[in-house]
């Protein structure tokens, strides 16, 4: 019998990032991976907002499904299992480098500033000088280069125009914190996160400790992406999850 998977990307990503996953994951598994709005082949779906996301999750996700969502994904991943157009639906949560939000108004605040303005300045870039851009940023340090080529390749498939819609609408500053209802999330969670990702470690263990079920690894060598940088070990972690 096959196992139905949804996985969700990071922003900038689209649902390709997730194919060496799919890839070792196998035939028993069906997997699902599609472009969130405001990236690949979801660029021009408007308007780019929570709600619409889980919308469009509610309308192709199978009946029951095990929801994996890393970064952005992973967020998302949580307002769906907190959704009642689909937490009944899903079976299980496996979170790569993930967050339940900013749990402070007025950091929330100041972030969603910061991202007016990071989405301003994309607006003025082309997509392969904000893909170099983004890059840079400290939480992906240190990928391996075939990694950090793949990833570029990958950012190549969007445009400016709709990650800064994305943005305003899907980032950290723009959507509720989560912290407090995380205690209503009753399906088991899996919180992966990267040996060299000290700052989503620690929010992991947080994050655990508030669920009802919930269980962080963290895999040796790897920083944010984990997925990227170890798949089949994102996959044997899943296939366990399921």
């Amino acid at each position: 019998m096959a196992h139905d998977v949804v996985l969700l990307h990071g922003f900038t990503h689209t649902g390709a990032s997730w194919d060496p996953v799919v890839a070792a994951l196998g035939e028993r598994y069906r997997a699902l991976a599609p472009d969130i709005r405001g990236h690949g082949a979801a660029a021009a779906r408007e308007p780019v907002t929570l709600e619409g996301v889980l919308d469009d999750l509610a309308a192709v996700a199978p009946p029951r499904f095990t929801l994996v969502g890393y970064s952005m994904g992973g967020r998302l991943a949580l307002h769906a299992a907190l959704a009642p157009a689909l937490a009944a639906r899903i079976e299980r949560l496996v979170l790569v480098g993930a967050s339940p939000g900013l749990a402070d108004r007025a950091e929330r605040e100041a972030r969603r500033s910061a991202d007016e303005r990071v989405a301003g300045e994309v607006e003025r870039m082309t997509i392969g000088q904000f893909a170099q851009r983004w890059a840079q940023t400290p939480v992906l340090a240190g990928q391996p280069p075939e990694v950090a080529a793949a990833v570029h390749a990958d950012r190549l498939r969007n445009h400016p125009a709709s990650l800064a819609r994305a943005l305003r609408g899907l980032g950290t500053g723009a959507l509720p914190s989560l912290w407090d209802r995380l205690g209503e999330i009753a399906v088991p969670v899996v919180l992966i996160v990267g040996e060299r990702d000290a700052k989503f470690t620690a929010i992991a263990s947080d994050v655990a400790r508030a669920l009802a079920d919930g269980e962080v690894v963290v895999v040796q060598g790897a920083g944010h992406a984990v997925h990227l940088e170890a798949p089949r070990r994102v996959a044997l972690l899943i296939k366990r999850a399921t």
